[in-house]
């Protein structure tokens, strides 16, 4: 019959001595977790020494307690002895103890590994990453070469339809989004330059953000989740469906029939998309100067064309086709890499507006460098 579990300790010295009685079994759980606990925390003495002679029965429940009791006085750099633990208990606790210090050991070794393994796979999906992009690139470079040579293989019905999906049905939500971007530049200039009393120097913060950086940034990262997120889940359905192998083997080329229209329909549009987009900005930017900082319509105007050159247009339109360009390849690239999963093709449509994203970032900073060298 089971009995009633405890433990007492008294500091002889600098040892801690417990002494243990009762049934340590999983019944008593609710009394033993508390005992093990006080015992833990208590930090008197440099050693820990646990009688074991009044335990009547003990099981793996037990044996567990007990092997954290000692861990956790071990952890602490202090020595621990069992003392009184009868023979038919010990090959339980000698298990108990080595089957902790095995999951010790290999934790110890998945955390010392980690850390390597997590770089390597990053390191390789990076390598595959850009080896895909450039294999799409190529390949798409080598169709167009093809094409501009014999002008009969071009699908101009697709690249049609593409352009009326990635361009005109995108003007509303692109006008939309950059008016109200540049409505917010100008109040937050007015704001601020308000406290110093230039006010009327908020119309060339608009204008450089606008047509040098934020406008053709904006634009393009909204087409990115816009088309590209289309882009690629349309080819990975198509890979799903295995339609992609069945113009293989009807003698047709993906890349000329699928890749090429909509990554020439991205590269014409955007251009196109970043204009309304800069008109929509320096509108939005001159409602917010008319109503909340008190420009008139004429002033705004005359206080533009001063602000705003020939060059700084010239750097946000050239922009452009570069982006759209490595909107297409990635989108293209992330959707021929799906498997036959529905998470798969979610994962690499999120996976195709990131990296989009992304190298839209880095590719801005370079090309910004770029003609900041050539004194644009």
């Amino acid at each position: 019959m089971a009995s009633a579990v405890s433990l007492q300790s008294a500091l002889r010295g600098e040892t801690l001595n417990v002494i243990a009685t009762g049934s340590w079994i999983g019944a008593h759980a609710a009394a033993l977790e508390p005992l093990i606990e006080g015992v833990r925390r208590d930090g008197r003495g440099r050693t820990l020494s646990v009688d074991m002679r009044g335990v009547d029965e003990i099981d793996t429940f037990g044996a567990c307690l007990l092997e954290r009791l000692i861990q956790s006085w071990k952890a602490e750099g202090k020595e621990t002895t069992i003392t009184g633990l009868s023979d038919r208990f010990g090959d339980l606790v000698a298990e108990v103890d080595h089957v902790s210090r095995s999951m010790s050991q290999a934790a110890a070794k998945r955390t010392s590994l980690d850390s390597l393994r997590a770089f390597g796979r990053a390191a390789m999906d990076l390598w595959l990453d850009t080896r895909n992009f450039l294999v799409v690139l190529g390949r798409l470079v080598a169709v167009f070469l093809v094409v501009l040579r014999h002008p009969k293989k071009m699908r101009f019905t697709s690249l049609v339809a593409q352009l009326d999906r990635v361009g005109l049905q995108a003007v509303p939500i692109i006008l939309l989004i950059t008016f109200l971007i540049g409505g917010i530049i100008a109040q937050q200039g007015l704001f601020n330059f308000r406290k110093f009393g230039a006010d009327t120097y908020v119309v060339d913060l608009l204008a450089f953000l606008v047509l040098r950086e934020l406008g053709v940034l904006i634009v393009a990262i909204m087409v990115a989740g816009r088309s590209g997120s289309s882009y690629t889940a349309e080819i990975g359905s198509m890979k799903m469906r295995e339609e992609i192998d069945a113009l293989r083997t009807m003698g047709l080329d993906p890349v000329e029939v699928l890749l090429l229209p909509r990554v020439l329909a991205l590269v014409l549009a955007l251009p196109m998309l970043t204009f309304l987009g800069f008109m929509a900005a320096l509108y939005g930017g001159g409602v917010v100067s008319w109503i909340y900082g008190g420009m008139s319509p004429p002033i705004f105007i005359e206080r533009i064309r001063d602000a705003a050159s020939l060059t700084q247009f010239e750097v946000g339109l050239i922009k452009a086709p570069f982006m759209a360009l490595v909107i297409g390849v990635i989108a293209c690239t992330e959707g021929l890499a799906v498997q036959g999963s529905a998470e798969s093709l979610g994962l690499r449509t999120t996976s195709s507006v990131v990296k989009s994203i992304f190298l839209i970032i880095v590719l801005d900073g370079i090309l910004d460098l770029f003609f900041a060298a050539t004194g644009m």
